[in-house]
């Protein structure tokens, strides 16, 4: 199987906490406070080779920030829709999918799985074309939450919507000249939320697959916000929907 680093103290805790195929941890030469004594005590327990080199070494291994940790680990693994369903069912919960339409920023993938995991999404569906996938940039971007969101990677998106509309899931599209305003969406029902690309937003054939088209109003000068704030807006309004305080 292909493998990747990951890199950072975050990520490769959550990492080896969920159990990933890990096959050596690489620390930098006298970091062994804090966070660091947590790796060690964990690469332990699992049975994880640690070694102790140069930071330069580390240096060469990763160009991001590594915090002088890097592990060298299995390539993530995708999941089944029914995965999704599963995770949903267990939870006792109505289903709750994030779609993302040919999303091509790493930062912005890490940064929806890291809210999906803080909201409580039951997973996210990316298409395997013109789309990011599951990177280390993005495991370093979702500061773990990688490890406990599950991503299904399809080839077609639309038979994909159409397969969860069968199932009972509504569609909700993002759209600037969106006919309803975000907030007046019912949460409550069993839904997936699609996220446009940076640039394009919601290409015109998934658009047209949608049960409903929402928007986020805007006041200021700008035209639009980035697909993670967005997300997290809206992924949020969901929460808010189903979980009302005091509950």
């Amino acid at each position: 199987m292909e493998q990747e680093y990951i890199a950072g103290k975050n990520p490769v805790i959550e990492a080896l906490k969920s159990k990933r195929d890990i096959n050596k941890i690489w620390i930098s030469e006298g970091s062994v406070k804090g966070q660091m004594q947590q790796i060690v005590q964990l690469a332990k327990q699992s049975r994880v080779l640690v070694q102790y080199v140069p930071k330069q070494k580390i240096d060469q291994m990763v160009k991001e920030n590594h915090q002088g940790v890097v592990a060298l680990v299995a390539a993530y693994q995708y999941a089944e829709l029914d995965d999704l369903f599963k995770r949903a069912e267990q939870k006792q919960e109505d289903p709750f999918f994030l779609i993302l339409d040919e999303l091509e920023d790493p930062h912005n993938l890490g940064s929806i799985l890291r809210t999906a995991d803080a909201a409580g999404v039951h997973g996210v569906i990316i298409p395997k074309r013109r789309a990011v996938g599951l990177t280390a940039t993005v495991a370093k971007a979702s500061t773990g939450a990688i490890e406990y969101v599950p991503v299904v990677r399809v080839t077609n998106l639309a038979r994909t919507i159409a397969e969860l509309k069968e199932r009972g899931v509504w569609i909700f599209g993002t759209d600037a000249k969106g006919s309803q305003d975000y907030r007046t969406m019912d949460g409550k029902m069993p839904l997936a939320l699609v996220i446009g690309s940076e640039g394009r937003g919601i290409s015109r054939l998934i658009k047209e697959n949608c049960d409903f088209l929402i928007h986020l109003p805007m006041v200021g000068h700008v035209t639009s916000l980035n697909a993670s704030v967005a997300a997290s807006l809206l992924i949020y309004e969901v929460y808010r929907k189903r979980h009302p305080q005091g509950e």
